[in-house]
């Protein structure tokens, strides 16, 4: 129990200093949208869940516009990075919630999973309602699976000279997904499901790897990237594609393993 408390108290001191006078990335805004590049270990807003941690994109990001209110209209995992959309009124994140319902919005993802993954692929597996024991305490277990649809491809390999866990050679590969539905955790639990477990991923992935890369490349996050959104615009109905920039440790491993990718629409 020490043990365990001592290592709560330094991520949480970890965390202090990271994201304390944090500037977040406005990747786009005008007077209805605004658009972040979210660091990875950063809350979306304040969870009960992660009740120590007092710094999240909704506050950041509200003190940068001069204390305007912010709206979140959709959700990346507190380790996962990328394009982070707000509404700047009510009316606005009602309009952009109907697109996310309706699947009108298109999203793409990159990722490092473990293994040669398929060129190409849809996974249709549906999905269990993932609820915590705390902020969804009230909601019904009893549910059937939801429809879960990913399409992915494979953009580059790599074989490193590695032995981790059975196999005298270690294998990676750099995926796009493309979800076509909003599943919490949708991307993780699929990639687990076809056996290519995202990297750095602790509660879907394979701690064998998480340790390798954690240890042979100092990789300490999840390498789940939210690289580009589009959508149209609630107003003029001109279609807007956002798109994050990666930072510093998806570089680093992308020259290490000599990859080059380039964001696209």
């Amino acid at each position: 129990m020490l043990r365990k408390s001592a290592r709560l108290q330094r991520e949480i001191n970890a965390y202090f200093i990271m994201f304390k006078d944090y500037k977040l990335e406005i990747l786009y805004q005008d007077e209805y949208l605004v658009a972040i590049n979210k660091p990875s270990g950063l809350l979306v807003h304040k969870s009960m869940i992660d009740r120590h941690e007092i710094y999240y994109a909704m506050k950041i990001l509200r003190n940068q516009l001069g204390g305007k209110w912010v709206y979140p209209i959709h959700r990346l995992d507190k380790p996962t990075s990328g394009v982070l959309l707000f509404a700047l009124d009510s009316v606005t994140a009602k309009k952009m919630n109907e697109y996310f319902r309706a699947h009108t919005v298109e999203k793409k993802y990159i990722a490092v999973v473990r293994g040669y993954a398929p060129k190409e692929g849809i996974i249709q597996h549906a999905l269990k309602e993932k609820l915590d024991k705390i902020a969804d305490k009230d909601v019904k277990t009893d549910k059937e699976p939801q429809e879960a649809v990913t399409e992915y491809k494979t953009l580059h390999t790599v074989e490193l000279d590695f032995s981790v866990g059975k196999y005298e050679k270690t294998r990676y590969s750099l995926v796009e997904l493309l979800p076509k539905t909003g599943r919490k955790h949708q991307l993780r639990r699929h990639m687990k499901h076809i056996n290519h477990h995202i990297l750095g991923d602790t509660k879907y992935g394979r701690g064998e790897h998480n340790k390798f890369v954690r240890q042979e490349y100092d990789m300490h996050r999840l390498l789940l990237h939210s690289v580009a959104l589009k959508i149209e615009h609630p107003y003029t109905q001109k279609s807007i594609s956002i798109k994050a920039p990666f930072d510093n440790i998806f570089l680093a491993l992308f020259k290490e393993f000599g990859w080059n990718y380039k964001i696209e629409n």
